[in-house]
């Protein structure tokens, strides 16, 4: 299956950012991509107050947009992130997949929260707006079960285990990485994940600057990337907005699960007692 990662720069204007990711939808789509992923936060990227205004239902513009444009280019889309109302006045940090129908085939609401303090001068505090989901997804994608994260999730090398186990074959991370961590970290742990899970590893960034509170200019890092099992990246981003394409081969995967089968060399009930 072809497969492509969208990098773009998005800004506090939520129609164009729409309709530039829709534009390189269409761009992905015309050379031969079947699954098309997004960057986080695709919808928006701004100051505070206007992240809670772009905000929607699970059938606002965002969705309504990019499940036409999943119908209409005949293409697996996955929206990256957009930001979807929750209860408690917050939002969800929501991925969602749409089929070539533009019908939904999965929602994923970021696990875990970005609240940090990075030595740049920026501050970051998703869950003053954020509220974390609570269920790992995995969906299937013709003959490709895909697992579901986002950004800081990446972090977490247990959520990714779990979706292995839940037969997991690519994993996704759109991501709106800062560049101070991006770095020295963002390639090796899309790196670390594809090895310990031994599966394709499609991340899409954020790059450039962005208008945060206050006119502090918070950076993205870019180099979305297409890893495969073993650990080798495919196809890597420049640091402006891209698409970089790669193909996923299931006969690559089985032989590296073969020959080194850490997944089924596994002992659980050892680290039960931990």
């Amino acid at each position: 299956m072809r497969v492509a990662a969208i990098q773009l720069n998005s800004q506090h204007d939520k129609e164009l950012n729409i309709k530039v990711a829709i534009e390189s939808v269409a761009a992905a789509a015309q050379v031969g991509a079947r699954f098309v992923l997004l960057p986080e936060y695709v919808d928006y990227l701004g100051t505070k107050a206007g992240a809670a205004e772009a905000a929607e239902t699970e059938d606002g513009p965002a969705h309504t947009a990019f499940s036409e444009a999943a119908r209409t280019n005949n293409v697996w889309l996955h929206c990256g992130s957009i930001r979807v109302g929750a209860p408690d006045g917050r939002a969800f940090n929501t991925s969602v997949v749409f089929r070539p129908d533009g019908s939904v085939a999965a929602r994923y609401k970021k696990t875990h929260l970005f609240d940090v303090n990075i030595p740049d001068g920026v501050s970051y505090r998703e869950s003053e707006t954020v509220a974390p989901g609570d269920e790992l997804v995995t969906c299937d994608v013709e003959d490709w079960r895909v697992g579901l994260s986002i950004c800081y999730d990446l972090r977490f090398p247990e959520l990714y285990r779990c979706l292995t186990l839940a037969g997991a074959e690519l994993l996704v991370v759109p991501a709106a990485f800062t560049f101070y961590t991006g770095r020295d970290h963002w390639e090796v742990l899309l790196r670390a994940r594809a090895i310990e899970s031994q599966s394709y590893v499609l991340a899409a960034g954020q790059v450039g600057t962005h208008i945060a509170d206050g006119g502090v200019t918070a950076r993205t890092n870019g180099r979305s990337m297409l890893i495969d099992p073993w650990g080798t990246v495919l196809a890597c981003a420049s640091d402006t907005p891209d698409i970089v394409f790669g193909e996923l081969d299931q006969s690559r995967l089985e032989t590296v699960r073969a020959e080194v089968p850490s997944l089924s060399n596994r002992r659980p009930h050892v680290y039960a007692n931990a």
